[in-house]
């Protein structure tokens, strides 16, 4: 089935019995046994198992083209359970340029506990260098948050997997209508279901796609269940539903992105623009033949440092100032701000997740913004 029928369809089926066509929310926590001891509906106790997580699970794992997916309560969850998952003292390399809420999260809750190296993975040889004998997982993040760099997916699980090593990529950016990272090759996709996924800023997850049911993945299924980590059925039954319109708003997502970057660009006050679908992005010819669509997000650098880029910020109406992202409404954010005192993003960045408004509003209003100074 093409992804448009997979978004609606994985996730419910009508009820023979009752007639209902949308599968409801279920509460219950606990689940009969029959005489024989044995549970027919498949569920014991709703922290294993419960159907609205199950119907969430099923379409996700059909959306990424991976074998099993495993639902978490946020997207910082669905990483800490990876770690969790990780003999004590494995080694793992991560990008410099990570999200700030999983390098953070790695570095204090798991310091004594794992080996980790921020580096530079899309530097071939600074990412052997790296790579040491208890190397367990490269985590790979593309497009990244927020500079937008990509990582060559193909090119970092030859050089891991001829050493035995997992390739695990948070696809949040790009969702799996713009980027498949299991059919290129990575082990383990994860997504922040907040964003995209849930596409209305009104609910939280997050998830892990694996390409293959191994004793790794048991190990990840068992921190999930054991951890207890998860969303409630209402969320997942919320998620069923916005997954099923996911495969249009991502295209009106880009489409917006794409023609809002192309007028940044152009735009005397702004000194670059980030974004994979422009020529002059340095990756374009990589995201052309990794990714489908370009993705709903950019970044720009205003011309004359934080201050000016802070006017722009505050000068804008229909751009929300807000943190997260994926939502129908236009958020933007000044991203060193927020990111902590290591940051590497520069702090005259602006990052915009471009909402489904019209273009021509967005546009307008942009243009006011950085023309008020």
């Amino acid at each position: 089935m093409k992804i448009e029928t997979i978004a609606i369809h994985a996730g419910n089926h009508p009820d023979k019995a009752s007639g209902l066509v949308i599968q409801p929310i279920t509460t219950s926590t606990t689940f009969t046994r029959n005489a024989e001891g044995e549970y027919p509906s498949g569920h014991i106790y709703s922290r294993s198992s419960n159907p609205n997580r199950t119907s969430l699970e099923h379409v996700l794992a059909q959306l990424e083209g991976g074998v099993d997916a495993a639902a978490f309560s946020s997207g910082n969850a669905a990483g800490m359970a990876v770690f969790q998952s990780l003999q004590p003292g494995t080694h793992i390399i991560l990008p410099d340029d990570m999200y700030h809420g999983l390098r953070n999260q790695v570095k204090n809750l798991f310091a004594g506990i794992l080996e980790f190296d921020f580096i530079d993975v899309n530097d071939e040889t600074v990412l052997q260098q790296h790579i040491k004998p208890n190397t367990g997982i490269i985590w790979i993040e593309t497009p990244s948050n927020p500079l937008l760099k990509l990582t060559d997916i193909k090119k970092v699980v030859s050089i891991a997997h001829a050493k035995g090593i997992i390739v695990v990529c948070d696809n949040t950016f790009a969702t799996p209508i713009c980027q498949q990272p299991l059919i290129l090759g990575a082990d383990l996709v994860m997504h922040s279901c907040t964003k995209y996924f849930g596409g209305h800023s009104d609910l939280m997850g997050g998830a892990l796609i694996t390409a293959k049911k191994d004793d790794w993945w048991q190990k990840i299924r068992q921190v999930q269940e054991m951890g207890g980590a998860i969303p409630s059925p209402t969320d997942c039954y919320y998620l069923v539903r916005s997954l099923k319109t996911l495969p249009y708003r991502v295209r009106g997502h880009v489409s917006n992105a794409q023609h809002l970057a192309e007028f940044l660009e152009r735009h005397p006050k702004v000194e670059q623009v980030m974004y994979p679908g422009l020529v002059s992005h340095p990756q374009h010819e990589l995201a052309s033949t990794q990714m489908s669509l370009y993705g709903g997000m950019l970044s720009f650098l205003v011309k004359g440092g934080q201050n000016e880029a802070g006017r722009v910020i505050n000068a804008l109406n229909l751009f929300t100032q807000a943190t997260s992202l994926g939502g129908v409404e236009s958020l933007i954010e000044h991203r060193a701000l927020v990111e902590g005192p290591d940051t590497k993003t520069p702090f005259n960045l602006l990052r915009v997740s471009v909402g489904l408004e019209h273009i021509d509003d967005l546009i307008a209003d942009m243009k006011q913004a950085l023309e008020s100074f």
